[in-house]
């Protein structure tokens, strides 16, 4: 009960602080709420997961024209439109973008042809603060057995980051993608910094929080922009984040009562609500005790892993394996590589929720 007390009052922080003390982006471009509920009641109910494809260690070696693998992409979102799956979130990279543009950008289109095809679209994330604080192109190292994610990269990266000088570089990127797709409906949303302040960075991670706010309301797609809640410490990127998206997302890694008690405090919002990472099976956080929940409540679910591949995302955070032997039970993923489950009473379940 204490936990929850605790929890409770760092979402109502969440929700109450930004009002006064936060600075607030200004722009004619935010979504009002009645827009914001009208798109997400013309979709279906938003379920699917979070995609990198088995052969790619991380966003680089998904996107780089070397190693960009359309035939396992499309073979594992079949797996994906097999359970009733609609939806993927996809992670891009700014070192991809830059080394090649229009390469990169015409990779983009192949993986939408493809998503496409299995009834699929996609919620593409721009920047990210987890993991490996050095992104390098050219060839990305093997995984390390039994690590969990041991070569997912950031972007763009730490101190990159932070450093203001990369900002006009980051700010072409970051616009020349959503003017490309701006009008593209095979685009959900844009869920633009993927939880901003972690790897230790907390709010140096702001000014380029506010930026790529800033300059995607300037292009003012036709699909939501959202940056989700992750860390309900902290209370001044939260607040922003809360702000500033047209529709609330976060994520939820913990057990269902704690989850309901988010879901009851961030309706306080009024605005729609997608859980974009959830599911690790060894911290009680599973298919059969938080997908019903989502879907009660009316609330996208959108789970970490669909096949288990390079990003070793089986094992636990923290928790490694050397000799790089299955675990007894998996942390994360729905599929193995040949496309039998992990578990058929889990696949089971979702295809009887996406009916």
């Amino acid at each position: 009960m204490k936990k929850n007390i605790i929890l409770l009052l760092t979402v109502v922080l969440v929700i109450t602080v930004g009002y006064s003390q936060v600075e607030q982006i200004v722009s004619k471009n935010k979504w009002s709420i009645e827009k914001a509920n009208n798109w997400y009641d013309s979709h279906k109910w938003i379920t699917g997961a979070n995609f990198n494809p088995s052969t790619a260690i991380n966003q680089l070696e998904m996107w780089q024209a070397d190693t960009f693998d359309p035939e396992t992409i499309d073979r594992e979102l079949g797996y994906a439109e097999s359970i009733g799956f609609n939806t993927m979130r996809v992670y891009l990279h700014s070192l991809a973008y830059k080394a090649d543009p229009e390469g990169f950008k015409n990779r983009m289109k192949t993986y939408l042809q493809i998503a496409d095809s299995h009834k699929i679209k996609t919620i593409f994330v721009i920047f990210d603060d987890v993991w490996g604080a050095t992104p390098k192109m050219g060839k990305q190292p093997e995984p390390k057995p039994g690590v969990h994610n041991s070569g997912w990269v950031q972007d763009p990266g730490d101190p990159a980051s932070k450093e203001l000088k990369n900002f006009p570089e980051l700010k072409v990127y970051v616009q020349d993608i959503i003017k490309e797709f701006a009008n593209d409906d095979r685009v959900l949303m844009w869920d633009l910094y993927n939880e901003p302040g972690n790897s230790g960075k907390l709010t140096t991670s702001m000014p380029l929080l506010k930026a790529v706010f800033e300059w995607s309301r300037e292009i003012n797609p036709s699909q939501p922009l959202t940056v989700g809640l992750w860390s309900w410490g902290f209370q001044e990127l939260n607040a922003f984040q809360a702000i500033n998206s047209d529709i609330i997302t976060y994520h939820h890694y913990g057990e269902p009562e704690d989850h309901q008690l988010v879901i009851n405090l961030l309706k306080s919002h009024a605005r729609p609500m997608v859980c974009t990472e959830y599911m690790a099976r060894t911290r009680n956080n599973r298919f059969s005790n938080t997908l019903p929940l989502l879907k009660k409540e009316k609330v996208g679910a959108i789970n970490w892993g669909l096949v288990a591949g390079k990003s070793n995302t089986i094992y636990q955070w923290d928790t490694p394996i050397p000799s790089g032997e299955e675990p007894i039970e998996w942390f994360h993923d729905i599929f193995r590589k040949d496309g039998t489950p992990y578990r058929q009473d889990e696949v089971d379940l979702i295809k009887k929720l996406n009916n």
